[in-house]
């Protein structure tokens, strides 16, 4: 199907990365970093609201330093096998079982311990501790509740209890006299009521005895508090550092990567088009290959920055996302769904619409380049017969097709973005109203609530990443097709497996024998049957009607196109049997219209043979009779030539063309009409020149003008893509009607037999 068809090609190009396979590793590697370092940020935040403001800088139930008689009022309500692991857990700090110094630094630090021994928390171990936790929280809970008698479930006093106390009696006292079993039975009733306490207000209260008891061992809880948020803060700012680097380096390798696979694939394009015949200029237009190679490629480079930079991050983001709201103490997991659902719904709409118009869009640009190429080479001619308006017209057009395809897409997008952001301040809203309830109800913590709130979001960010790539996706996607069109295209002309060399003892030899052509998908031949030798140190000249076949059958010779029947032998070797560099370092071609590249004189004399020097320029350009001008100018050889060579006349330019050919030295000449824009004096010394001074080359001319081609060894004559005649201008006057009624229209009687 055309889609396989498109991700077939689209994979092609994915072996052009491979030279970036170890940055690639590497922007993999930091995306983890980068993605870690943000999921960790809302678990420190909730800590900062949870632990820094709410519990005072306490992180759990379990103090680290406690008084020996609050760990005996603590032991009342522990069962046994608990006891033993908080002891085992605690060290006494006692006068009597540490050393004089030890003593003294802890009398420094609490000195309370002057008055009362201490226990303190002797273990790092993470799972011990929460163990402990478990264990403490509800003593705590019960100790709180009767020291502060802030919670009447544990006034011993009141109508629902089985004792009746004198005040001022110490209830630990008693508590301590009871049978163990008259306490049981007390802590099972206690028990039941604190399990109707939500667990939240049980963790308050148990932190609560521990921030009185870290009051009383002489620990400041106020710096305690300011020293976590503190440290809290400058972690948060540590990681937020590392994803801001990881970011950066991501950014910066992704750059790096999309510049060199455009580099590489504009190297490969360019490269390709170099070895295009005629037949695959006809099937791509030179507009459309602009675009190929700057547009087109842009698309793919822009892609590879988000796909680095998006494509692969919001994966890694959306799934820790979703592991880390699994793990959040919530029940709120069905709003994330919500989102991810109404999101993957607006997608889906928003590009069954979108999609066909992004496919339209690039060859909306390979026509507006056509028409602008167009306009701008055929300036001179519109002024002429007055068609600005014509032109204008035809451009706004194509411009105003271009512009409304890409504002429906725009408008369509830039939508997507505002229904994202409603989707996401709903979603926030719902959280907020769902959390706030669970708050109220003591099942969740704020801190819990706004970290699950982050979690949301950078899920759903991903999600709104990959759809924010999913806009280029389809677009670049149609450029990478594009792309591999012009790559991976069948070449008509390409070199053998084995190739053939030239005999070198028939230097020049150009034989025709029975050529037929036609161009590819045509049905009729442009020349049919044809046959000729030519001979170096002869001019061979070919002559015909507009339209005959002339330029079509010296175009056979360099391979601009393969013949269709028949072979064209030189040296006596086909030409499709050796390979085409060494073919056309034989010839020196002239083409019709003359073809100048930007730079100056010298290099453009020496575009097809670099080493030579400044005689052989010199003796090449009197040759062509391009000398003249060339010395008039103030720069002489260094005078620069515009692009195109627009900065010289039809006939100059011609002259350099023909110079050009000449610096080359070739063992083969074709000239394809090459002396239409010279003057008759000029043409006849260029010709006079080219007699003398270029003796052993084979000399093949296309000309419209009798005299240019009447002294040619042999002219062959062309109607309608046949030959009708072949011999000597007094031959074929004589011999050949087509010729001699073109010798007439030209010439006079006098002249023709002169």
């Amino acid at each position: 199907t055309q889609h396989e068809r498109r991700q077939n090609k689209m994979m092609k190009l994915i072996k052009y990365l491979k030279p970036f396979i170890g940055s690639i590793i590497v922007i993999i590697a930091l995306l983890f970093i980068q993605a870690i370092s943000e999921l960790s940020l809302p678990d420190y935040m909730s800590n900062i609201v949870n632990v820094g403001i709410q519990q005072g800088g306490i992180e759990n139930s379990v103090p680290k330093i406690i008084r020996k008689s609050e760990k005996e009022k603590l032991s009342l309500f522990i069962e046994e096998n608990d006891n033993k692991k908080i002891e085992d857990n605690y060290k006494l700090i006692s006068k009597d079982n540490l050393s004089l110094s030890e003593y003294n630094d802890y009398l420094k630090k609490y000195p309370l311990l002057e008055q009362e021994d201490l226990y303190e928390l002797n273990t790092n171990n993470k799972e011990v501790i929460e163990d402990l936790r478990g264990i403490l929280a509800k003593p705590e809970l019960i100790v709180y509740g009767i020291t502060s008698g802030k919670m009447e479930e544990f006034n011993f006093n009141n109508s629902n209890s089985q004792m009746n106390l004198p005040e001022n009696t110490d209830i630990f006292t008693v508590l301590k006299n009871l049978p163990k079993d008259q306490i049981n039975e007390m802590l099972k009733g206690i028990n039941e009521k604190i399990d109707e306490i939500p667990e939240s207000i049980v963790e308050q209260s148990s932190l609560a005895f521990v921030k009185d008891e870290y009051k009383a061992v002489g620990i400041d809880t106020d710096s305690l508090q300011t020293k976590y948020i503190l440290f809290a803060g400058l972690k948060m700012l540590g990681i937020a550092l590392i994803s801001m680097v990881a970011t950066v380096i991501v950014g910066l390798l992704s750059s790096r990567i999309a510049a060199g696979l455009g580099k590489t694939i504009r190297k490969d394009v360019f490269k390709k088009v170099t070895s295009f015949s005629n037949a695959e200029f006809d099937k791509f237009s030179t507009a459309s290959l602009i675009t190929r190679s700057t547009n087109d490629i842009q698309q793919i480079q822009m892609l590879m920055v988000m796909l680095f930079r998006i494509v692969f991050y919001a994966p890694i983001l959306g799934v820790g996302g979703v592991l880390k709201v699994l793990k959040t103490d919530t029940n709120m997991t069905w709003i994330i769904a919500i989102g991810v659902v109404l999101i993957i719904l607006l997608v889906s709409i928003l590009f069954t619409f979108a999609m066909p118009k992004f496919k339209s869009v690039q060859k909306l640009i390979d026509k507006l380049n056509l028409v602008t190429r167009e306009s701008l080479t055929g300036m001179l001619v519109i002024r002429a017969f007055s068609t600005q308006k014509h032109e204008e017209e035809r451009f706004d057009k194509t411009n105003k097709d271009l512009t409304k395809t890409n504002l429906f897409v725009n408008r369509l997008m830039s939508s997507m973005m505002p229904m994202m952001m409603l989707i996401m301040n709903g979603l926030t809203l719902l959280i907020v109203w769902v959390g706030a309830h669970q708050v109220d109800l003591g099942k969740m913590q704020v801190g819990n609530m706004m970290a699950f709130m982050q979690y949301a979001m950078q899920i759903i960010m991903s999600f709104l990443m990959i759809t924010m790539i999913s806009i280029m996706l389809p677009r670049a996607s149609v450029s990478a097709q594009r792309i591999s069109e012009v790559l991976y295209t069948d070449l008509s002309i390409k070199d053998k497996k084995e190739t053939k060399k030239f005999n070198v003892s028939k230097k020049g030899y150009v034989e025709y024998k029975n050529v037929s052509f036609k161009y590819p998908g045509a049905e009729d031949y442009v020349i049919k049957n044809i046959s000729f030798i030519a001979k170096p140190g002869e001019t061979t000249a070919i002559i015909g009607s507009t339209g005959s076949g002339k330029s079509t059958l010296i175009n056979l010779i360099p391979r601009f196109y393969d013949v269709t029947e028949g072979n064209i032998e030189i040296d006596g070797i086909d030409i499709r049997d050796v390979k085409q560099k060494e073919l056309r370092e034989k010839i020196g071609y002239i083409p019709q219209k003359g073809v100048l590249f930007s730079g100056t004189i010298e290099s453009n004399l020496k575009y097809g043979s670099s080493n030579v020097n400044m005689k052989d320029l010199k003796r090449a350009s009197d040759i062509a009779q391009a000398s003249e001008f060339i010395e008039a100018k103030p720069d002489k050889y260094s005078s620069e030539i515009s692009q195109g060579g627009t900065n010289v006349s039809g006939g100059q330019k011609q002259r350099l063309s023909i110079a050009r050919a000449l610096v080359k030295k070739p063992e083969i000449y074709v000239f394809d009409d090459s002396f239409s824009a010279l003057d008759f004096k000029t043409d006849s010394a260029l010709r006079k020149a080219i007699k003398e001074n270029i003796k052993d080359a084979t000399m093949i001319i296309v000309a419209q003008r009798i005299s240019t081609i009447k002294d040619a060894n042999q002219i062959i004559v062309l109607d309608e893509g046949e030959v009708v005649g072949i011999g000597t201008h007094r031959d074929l006057i004589e011999n050949c009607e087509v010729y001699k009624q073109i010798a007439l229209s030209q010439l006079s009687k006098e002249e023709l037999m002169s």
